[in-house]
């Protein structure tokens, strides 16, 4: 079966479409990949009513904005691919989460039924809410993707994705699905993201390269007082967002050189990674790293400077571009629903049990 997969995550860096084919026993084979900018009036809108006061009416209408810019990104991609429209069969779409506060609430927006309208596609959207209803956290929702793609007979293998917000997947050998340990560890690259755009007024969205973290010095007193939040010694399950990562949080580094500032982040990044997969397993043989954090030099030198006995790599050597992981993953969770199998994975979220995830909006 043919499925488009599209993602846009907290970091909003852009849109996210995979396409790819998907066979017996979940056999992922991706076609075509691409990332479309969010133009920056969209941009900085989401960002106004991301966990912010704001009026019903700005929700209301990026609510049915953005499937018009996902259509648009899902067309592009299939235009310079050459893979026609009418050969997508579903559509999976995580929208854009612009509220997640534990097992309590969520809202992710971009209607999933003008997306289908737009695109003559089927698509299953809002995957969350099935979840927290029966008593889990709604994140993280990738590890259905890392147990089919990662797991491996002998070795115990860490899957992490480092987007906005990082998280982790623990897949011990031989290991059921319901024996997978997957939770979000913290910060991924929204706090160094947010101090470069503060500091740039908008010119730059990220540490591109990692040039910025490379440069400057850890402020390890201000390092030590973040690590001593609960939420990074607390057990799973448990997820994370911009609401614990905003303005307030950000503000905490003022008064560094925007080069300290962001060195200090990445190393927040890679402390509380390292700190949750301890919690997950013992020294892990494969940490399997994906998002956009895998392109960041500094990020990756230091996760694999703390785990020596671990052999870190990224997703691309599994055939995943790094890049397109999340989105491909959203692309087997529709795959999961429209075949009418459950997809969440309760060890993860902590919900009571197994439950098929999103709506479906049929394209006629």
């Amino acid at each position: 079966m043919r499925v488009a997969g599209i993602m846009s995550g907290t970091s909003l860096d852009g849109i996210d479409v995979a396409i790819v084919e998907i066979g017996g026993r979940a056999a992922i084979r991706p076609l075509a990949f691409s990332t479309s900018s969010y133009p920056k009036d969209v941009r900085e809108a989401i960002l106004a009513v991301s966990n912010r006061v704001c009026h019903t009416s700005q929700i209301s209408h990026l609510n049915f904005r953005l499937p018009e810019l996902y259509a648009a990104a899902l067309r592009k991609l299939c235009k310079r691919s050459g893979l026609p429209l009418e050969s997508v069969e579903l559509i999976g779409c995580h929208g854009q989460t612009i509220f997640h506060e534990g097992s309590r609430s969520t809202l992710q927006i971009g209607d999933g039924s003008v997306l289908a309208e737009l695109t003559g596609v089927p698509v299953v959207s809002d995957f969350r809410p099935r979840d927290m209803a029966a008593g889990g956290q709604g994140a993280p929702l990738v590890p259905y993707f890392d147990y089919a793609v990662f797991r491996h007979a002998r070795r115990t293998r860490v899957a992490v994705n480092i987007g906005g917000i990082a998280n982790i997947t623990a897949i011990g050998p031989g290991a059921q699905l319901e024996e997978v340990v997957a939770f979000d560890t913290g910060p991924g690259n929204m706090v160094m993201d947010q101090l470069v755009s503060r500091h740039t007024g908008g010119a730059q969205t990220m540490d591109r390269g990692g040039k910025l973290a490379a440069a400057g010095r850890i402020d390890r007193s201000l390092l030590a007082a973040l690590l001593k939040a609960p939420f990074y010694s607390r057990r799973p399950p448990k997820s994370a967002g911009r609401e614990q990562y905003g303005d307030e949080f950000v503000e905490r580094f003022s008064g560094l050189e925007i080069a300290d500032a962001v060195a200090t982040a990445a190393a927040l990044t890679v402390a509380t990674l390292v700190r949750g997969i301890g919690l997950a397993t013992h020294t892990p043989d494969d940490v399997i790293v994906g998002g956009g954090g895998a392109h960041n030099p500094q990020v990756m030198a230091l996760l694999a400077a703390h785990l020596p006995a671990s052999r870190v790599t990224t997703t691309n050597e599994f055939g995943i571009d790094s890049d397109a992981k999340e989105a491909i993953a959203f692309a087997l969770l529709a795959h999961a629903t429209w075949r009418h199998r459950p997809s969440n994975v309760p060890s993860a979220t902590g919900a009571r049990h197994a439950a098929i995830l999103g709506k479906v909006s049929y394209r006629r």
